[in-house]
């Protein structure tokens, strides 16, 4: 089951606060970005935030869930905590601060005219 174009919307109009955001398709889900770096997922109409020490200070109490089979758990954001505009782009914002920028990709190389 994906998740819907609606609820990813409203997660990242929820989020915008926490700096430059944007959602991404991956594997029929949706990758959230923040100022560069994947912070969280949208996997089944459910919200993944991917794990940090900060993170897991200012969550608490926190629920580990796999987003997809194979996943490693990432912290599951309770469907009631959405509605804390505020809160979401606290977490978000903590956990871009933790993450690396992700490496450049390189050129890709021309193919030769035949």
């Amino acid at each position: 089951m994906s998740s819907s174009q609606r609820n990813v919307d409203f997660i990242l109009e929820q989020i915008a606060g926490a700096g430059t955001v944007s959602a991404r398709r991956m594997f029929g889900e949706w990758g959230l970005y923040c100022d560069g770096r994947l912070v969280a997922l949208v996997c089944d109409d459910r919200l993944f935030v991917k794990p940090t020490e900060a993170g897991r200070e200012f969550l608490g109490e926190v629920e580990l869930a796999q987003p997809y089979p194979q996943a490693k758990p990432w912290y599951l954001v309770a469907e009631e905590k959405w509605d804390e505009r505020e809160w979401l782009a606290r977490l978000v914002a903590i956990t871009t601060a933790q993450l690396p920028m992700p490496l450049p990709k390189p050129p890709r190389k021309k193919k030769p005219k035949k």
